[in-house]
């Protein structure tokens, strides 16, 4: 499994954002974020031909949407983003979408792209 961040002491417990490096989104946004989550997650490119599955969840489902497990177990989706957002420091976005009925909204959205998304890529 390739990750972005060798200086973690890698754990079962030790967070890890799963991301698709062959989306160019996904990229730009892992770009933007590595340096913000270095030394709090390790960065696993699914997309690596060696990455097959972790902790029962395998390729294709991280694949149609993003994973990240928190040490404790996965969160999946808009609640993965929100979560490595935080981690990574930010703080309106993630307060503005965990808002009730923003959130339901932002999780329809990031479903609906997710599913277009797989569609373009499978």
């Amino acid at each position: 499994m390739k990750t972005s961040q060798a200086s973690l002491s890698v754990t079962l417990t030790t967070p890890r954002l799963f991301y698709d490096g062959g989306c160019r989104l996904c990229q730009r946004e892992i770009a933007h974020l590595a340096q913000p989550l270095a030394g709090k997650m390790l960065l696993v490119d699914i997309n690596q031909p060696t990455f097959s599955e972790w902790q029962g969840v395998d390729k294709l489902q991280m694949m149609r949407q993003i994973h990240v497990w928190t040490g404790e177990g996965f969160l999946v989706g808009l609640d993965a983003s929100l979560y490595y957002w935080k981690a990574a420091g930010w703080r309106v976005l993630p307060a503005v979408l965990s808002l009730p009925g923003i959130y339901s909204f932002a999780k329809l959205g990031y479903s609906l792209w997710a599913s277009w998304r797989f569609r373009g890529a499978a």
